[in-house]
């Protein structure tokens, strides 16, 4: 099979040919095609996956090109992970959203916003040539802000787009494993949208077994999540979020803190990946053993003023290993075998959500097989969580609106209209502040 990666020039990209170096079953990934449109970026993540292949049998075979179309063409499966802008782009989102005092963080509130503004007509052109170029391949898509990008990206494609994230993974094996039970053998009862959803309960053996942990303040406060919102809230939603909810939920202690930290998390990556590849440009660099230094930095840091906020210290060393590479492969190997599993997904809701319409992308568990991620029932959203869902949900209407129409009114409806955007005039000025340093964005008229 063919895989092609978008965004092949990114820093995670080591992360998903491991995860395709360990596979050795029949039907599996033989050749990956990395698409970028910095040949240094590609160069440089070359490099380490050479080093990643050294001794290994089989290995996938890896080329790389600039020309987005002969990526495309004979692809099997599309692995999207572009970031439009760079992290230069990241750093101003978070840097004009702060000047006015609300949250830049790349999917959540104005920064995702602009983040969306900026990739879904991109998207789009994907969409559409992967359509005309690889009809018949699977499109799994990680370029953030996921659900937003997926939905945008299934009015072409349909069910043959399927976004994934690594987020509500690890909340549930970390619920898991609290409570003593194998991650692989638990029910995650888990839904929403793409960071914004929650942990409604976890079967073991058929029995629930969240009621137990939200009756423990002992176990409740032994995790991430649990660090991180407290028990008494989490006992008071009878729920565990997202760990994105905290931008939500404590908005305000958030917001100080990413405005009194030396550098936004933008900032920070921006800078030290650039130092990675710089240090690539040195033929004789050690270029596997320079990416893990860098990655082990990157995980460790992650969120760090959310945790920072609530007190929740330094991060489990469980959850430094990332994720996301291990759903995609899962994800092929269901839909290229035929090994049936179960992955939580985002994907076109159809009747799941009775809130929502059918083409509405959610975030749920879905049974995976050969004819694609199928979204299983679940019961509806407690009051708060279905206003956060609607709410949210209106706002990427909004922007698809304004990416379809280049309608800037609706631009200023995407951000006026999210719960974290507290102003019509902090709207415009936002919005004022976003096309003046995106030139990207000079389609909103």
């Amino acid at each position: 099979m063919r895989l092609t990666i978008l965004g092949g020039g990114g820093f995670r990209v080591p992360l998903v040919y491991g995860a395709l170096l360990g596979d050795r079953g029949e039907g599996r990934v033989t050749r990956v095609v990395l698409h970028d449109l910095d040949a240094a970026r590609l160069s440089a993540v070359g490099r380490v996956l050479a080093e990643q292949a050294a001794g290994v049998p089989d290995a996938p075979e890896v080329s790389v090109t600039t020309d987005l179309d002969e990526a495309l063409r004979g692809a099997d499966f599309v692995f999207s992970a572009i970031r439009v802008g760079g992290l230069e782009g990241r750093a101003e989102d978070e840097r004009v959203a702060l000047a006015e005092g609300v949250l830049g963080q790349e999917t959540v509130g104005a920064g995702g916003i602009a983040y969306g503004l900026r990739t879904v007509p991109v998207a789009v052109d994907i969409a559409r040539r992967v359509a005309r170029l690889a009809p018949d391949a699977w499109v799994i898509n990680f370029t953030n802000p996921a659900g937003l990008v997926t939905e945008a990206m299934s009015r072409h494609l349909g069910d043959r787009v399927i976004g994934i994230c690594d987020s509500p993974v690890g909340l549930g094996r970390r619920v898991a494993r609290v409570l003593g039970a194998d991650p692989d053998r638990a029910w995650i009862d888990y839904v929403g949208l793409n960071h914004l959803g929650w942990v409604r309960g976890l079967r073991v053996a058929g029995r629930d077994e969240l009621p137990r942990l939200l009756e423990d303040p002992a176990l409740l406060g032994s995790f991430e999540e649990g660090r991180l919102f407290g028990p008494d809230w989490l006992r008071s939603l009878g729920a565990i979020p997202n760990e994105y909810l905290h931008y939500y939920y404590f908005n305000r202690e958030t917001v100080r803190a990413y405005r009194e930290a030396d550098r936004t998390r933008g900032a920070f990556l921006r800078d030290q990946q650039a130092g990675f590849y710089d240090e690539m440009r040195d033929p004789g660099a050690p270029a596997l053993a320079a990416w893990d230094r860098t990655r082990a930095e990157r995980e460790a840091t992650y969120m760090a003023e959310n945790r920072e906020t609530a007190g929740a210290g330094e991060r489990e060393a469980d959850d430094l290993s990332g994720g996301y590479e291990k759903v995609a492969l899962a994800l092929m190997r269901a839909v290229a075998r035929n090994e049936r599993t179960t992955l939580i997904l985002n994907v076109r809701n159809r009747s799941t959500l009775s809130v929502l319409d059918p083409d509405a992308v959610i975030e749920v568990p879905c049974l995976v097989d050969a004819g694609g991620a199928h979204p299983v029932a679940v019961d509806p959203l407690p009051g708060h969580a279905t206003g956060l869902v609607c709410a949210v949900k209106a706002v990427e209407r909004e922007v698809l609106a304004a990416a379809d129409t280049g309608s800037r009114t609706a631009a200023v409806r995407a951000f006026a209209l999210h719960p974290l955007v507290d102003s019509v005039a902090v709207a415009r000025r936002l919005l004022d502040g976003y096309t003046a340093v995106h030139p990207g964005l000079a389609y909103l008229r």
